[in-house]
């Protein structure tokens, strides 16, 4: 959903609302009361919608309804704001597509976040530092082929969401999105879990297997560390990118596939190919399109967006959010996190059970797990019963 449609009537601080969701990557409409009934909607399939309570109050009190209003203007993620309050508030309504938030007065920064992430949470790719603006944007552009990906980058840096943000943006986005790590399965099984088998192709084989290719037949394949595959596989995978057809283990006859693959490593893959580790065959075959991405320390404008949609995946959704302070924010983009997106999660959920689920202030992000221990206090024990003890 690249589209937000801002209803100005009393919204405070619209024009920085407006920037902020310019920034994070949206189009932005600007609309008031008087002009919202000869909007041309025709050009988008669905949009988001800002508006202030007031405006939602007039809204529903309008013959024509909220609801039916919301239907017309194709929206279907409803964002209304309150003026900030004392804290932090956050509520959701109508099945998780209407989220009220009340920003507190010194927490507007935060609030932005939560509303930018909502409005476009099934997209799944969190960003907000202009490098993964650009990479998305770009990402966006590839999948309107059905061009290979090449994806590489560090461990923990995002390829697998960026891989299903390829496919949700893709014509493909009705069909299966399989993953399969190459790291994961062992040599020995790997060519039946991509390739499938027939029956009594070898032990065990009591019922035939179709395979990963042909269970992702019309839509995405994720082939994650596809610099872990065997040599004596990159053969065979080679021939299914180019002939598009698998032939099963104990079959003999190739059936045809219809599947868009991306492959990712963490390594450089060059080095992999000169090394003799991987087909340099294969490796041209893969890179029709790379992308990479980059460690978190190196895209510190995500930080915040990938913390608030972590919190929002372990509370349950978007209503459950409690606030993160100004302190606590300044805290986790002050941090290099060589863990990337996994230590951040690590600290995302130590913050939600030291806080309680209310608001999370910077002493509930332990980032090094000796401050977790000096955290908790040690008992005061008295010399006279240590000396009991010790007695005994």
């Amino acid at each position: 959903m690249n589209v937000v449609l801002c209803l100005t009537d009393g919204l405070a601080d619209r024009e920085a609302w407006i920037t902020h969701l310019h920034m994070r990557g949206y189009e932005t409409r600007i609309v008031d009361m008087k002009s919202l009934g000869g909007l041309k909607t025709d050009g988008w399939t669905r949009c988001g919608l800002l508006l202030s309570h007031a405006a939602a109050k007039q809204l529903a009190k309008d013959g024509t309804g909220f609801a039916t209003w919301c239907r017309t203007l194709k929206a279907e993620k409803i964002a209304v704001l309150d003026d900030a309050g004392e804290e932090f508030a956050v509520k959701g309504e109508f099945n998780g597509s209407v989220l009220k938030v009340c920003p507190s007065v010194d927490g507007w920064r935060f609030a932005a976040e939560v509303v930018a992430r909502f409005l476009d949470e099934e997209q799944g790719a969190a960003a907000g530092d202009p490098q993964t603006l650009n990479l998305l944007r770009l990402a966006r552009r590839v999948a309107q082929s059905d061009v290979t990906v090449m994806l590489v980058g560090p461990t923990g840096t995002g390829k697998e969401v960026i891989s299903r943000f390829l496919h949700n943006a893709s014509e493909r986005k009705r069909e299966p999105f399989i993953a399969v790590n190459c790291a994961a399965v062992p040599d020995s099984m790997l060519e039946a879990v991509l390739f499938g088998y027939e029956r009594g192709a070898f032990t065990g084989a009591h019922q035939p297997n179709k395979g990963i290719f042909r269970a992702a037949d019309g839509g995405t394949l994720l082939l994650d560390e596809v610099s872990e595959m065997a040599l004596h596989l990159q053969a065979k995978f080679l021939r299914v990118l180019q002939e598009k057809e698998v032939t099963p283990l104990g079959g003999s006859k190739p059936v045809p596939v219809d599947v868009r693959v991306i492959a990712t490593s963490n390594r450089y893959m060059m080095d992999e190919v000169k090394a003799g580790r991987f087909r340099e065959d294969l490796y041209y075959r893969l890179n029709v399109f790379p992308l990479a991405t980059q460690s978190l320390s190196d895209r510190p404008g995500d930080i915040l967006p990938i913390a608030i949609a972590l919190l929002a995946k372990h509370v349950g959704g978007f209503p459950n959010l409690p606030e993160m302070t100004e302190a606590a924010i300044e805290k986790i983009e002050a941090y290099d996190w060589p863990g990337n997106v996994r230590e951040l999660e690590n600290v995302m959920q130590r913050a939600l059970v030291l806080s309680g689920g209310r608001r999370i202030e910077a002493d509930h992000l332990m980032i090094d797990p000796l401050e977790l221990l000096r955290s908790v206090p040690t008992p005061r024990v008295e010399p006279e019963r240590r000396l009991q003890a010790v007695a005994v």
